[in-house]
């Protein structure tokens, strides 16, 4: 899991090879943020597996989120086995340009 922040909020990816959108579960309580992913990895009929680089067929990682988060604005995004989840700063929390005024 890869987290960059700006001054907007924070971009969190999550790596999660084999695991398809409908076993992915993300949930946002509180200030907690959990991400859980199950593998499924299908083997071709008449085939068998003799050897597979994952060992743990679920994902599990849990996040505090800090306050100045905003945890109903969380938007997520999954392609090619790669979670983005943007999080953005509460609105009163976010950079904003001061107009300047003639008098």
């Amino acid at each position: 899991v890869d987290v960059i922040e700006d001054a907007n909020g924070i971009t969190l990816y999550a790596d999660l090879p084999g695991v398809p959108k409908d076993h992915l579960h993300i949930q946002v309580e509180a200030d907690t943020l959990t991400l859980e992913g199950e593998i499924v990895l299908t083997v071709p009929e008449g085939m068998d597996a003799t050897h597979a680089e994952v060992s743990l067929p679920r994902y599990k990682r849990v996040f505090t989120l800090s306050k100045e988060l905003d945890a109903d604005q969380v938007a997520a995004e999954f392609n090619q086995g790669v979670l983005k989840l943007r999080i953005p700063k509460a609105a009163h929390l976010q950079p904003r340009r001061v107009e300047i005024q003639v008098a």
